[in-house]
């Protein structure tokens, strides 16, 4: 396998050949990745639902391009999507504080593995359409509770 900028993206740099739970690297890599946004850029949980929003486009093309590549539908090596809800799901936080990035991860995580309607019908969306619709749609999920629970001061 050739590792060119489509690997690269598609796998997250790499996290999507972790050997198990590849979709839990991705979302920690995304989660690494934000806490360092956040520490020293100073990030406001908005940003991370852009920055996840953002992805979408470069992560379909090449969620799609690496499947084509391996012949396999949603292969478990790509990981971006991963990437792309867990930012989404960081931005529904009311404060970015340990409670809030351990509820944006678990619900994320929640939501992906579960698949509620209609997180479970985005994914038969074609290609990388299909790999990135799932998870934006289970970080949309985990984005409102993480939202409605700072509505409460839950975290």
């Amino acid at each position: 396998m050739r590792i060119d900028a489509v690997t690269l993206a598609a796998t997250w740099f790499g996290c999507g050949f972790a050997p198990a739970a590849r979709g839990t690297w991705g979302s920690l890599a995304a989660l690494a990745m934000a806490l360092a946004a956040a520490h020293w850029l100073n990030w406001p949980a908005w940003a991370f639902g852009a920055a996840g929003a953002l992805l979408v486009i470069p992560g379909v093309y090449a969620a799609g391009e690496f499947e084509h590549r391996l012949g396999c539908q949603d292969p478990p090596q790509v990981v971006v999507d991963e990437v792309a809800g867990q930012w989404i799901a960081l931005a529904g936080a009311a404060s970015l504080n340990w409670q809030s990035w351990l509820a944006a991860f678990v619900l994320f995580r929640f939501f992906d593995i579960v698949k509620p309607p209609p997180v479970r019908q985005a994914e038969s969306l074609p290609g990388g359409f299909g790999i990135m619709a799932d998870d934006v749609a289970a970080g949309l999920y985990a984005a409102l509770v993480l939202f409605v629970a700072g509505c409460f001061n839950l975290y």
